[in-house]
């Protein structure tokens, strides 16, 4: 994790740190190593994003403890009390909603200090009972996103979820969310090689066929079928 957000800090991109759970000492780990912001998954209630921010804040808004030598140099030339005293405002938490419990609780989550709310829209529709099945999403499914979407709004957070292709993207870009993902790497990479793949064994019409099966498919899933 080091080495990645050094890398693409390098370049003048903000690195964003998933982390795996809502633990205080992966909060640390990951905004000392010089994170711009940190995404927590499974979020349920108020009380858990009331945590996080403990964890993610120094004091007096928070608990984080201070003295890592590695954040500074992410963010150009700043010292450390110049990051000391900027951090809490533009350091970046990001909750992801996802559970039945964190739509029930939207707007009390909505209500604290986080600066985004970022769907799964996979894990949520099976937490509600309407799993995505085939690439369809259940009117269910769209309307609790509708929901989550009002809520932030309502609160001035900004928003963002996992989409799996472009069109995707772009159609919740013009409803108004600020972070959406436009591939992942676990889709792009095989569906790119498996199609030069099939390009070099077989003819150009088999080719074509084999490349527009694979277009055609539905995903089940966030990394495919």
């Amino acid at each position: 994790m080091h080495e990645a957000v050094a890398a693409i800090a390098g370049c003048g991109v903000s690195p964003i740190v998933r982390i795996p759970a809502n633990e205080g000492w992966m909060v640390k780990r990951a905004l000392d190593s010089g994170a711009h912001g940190i995404i927590v998954p499974l979020i349920y209630t108020a009380d858990d994003t009331i945590k996080l921010l403990k964890s993610a804040k120094f004091p007096p808004q928070g608990q984080r403890g201070f003295g890592s030598p590695f954040p500074m140099e992410k963010f150009g030339i700043q010292t450390t009390t110049e990051y000391l005293h900027q951090a809490n405002d533009a350091l970046l938490t990001i909750v992801q909603i996802e559970t039945k419990e964190a739509l029930q609780n939207i707007d009390a989550i909505a209500q604290t200090a986080v600066d985004c709310l970022f769907i799964g829209p996979f894990d949520l529709g099976n937490n509600i009972g309407h799993p995505i099945i085939d690439g369809k999403m259940d009117d269910e499914l769209h309307e609790a996103i509708a929901t989550i979407q009002r809520s932030a709004k309502e609160h001035n957070k900004s928003t963002g979820i996992y989409c799996i292709s472009g069109d995707q993207a772009r159609h919740y870009a013009d409803q108004g969310f600020h972070m959406v993902s436009v591939a992942a790497d676990m889709i792009a990479l095989p569906t790119y090689l498996t199609s030069a793949l099939i390009s070099a064994k077989g003819s150009y019409v088999h080719s074509a066929l084999n490349i527009a099966k694979g277009a055609a498919a539905k995903m089940t899933g966030p990394y495919g079928r």
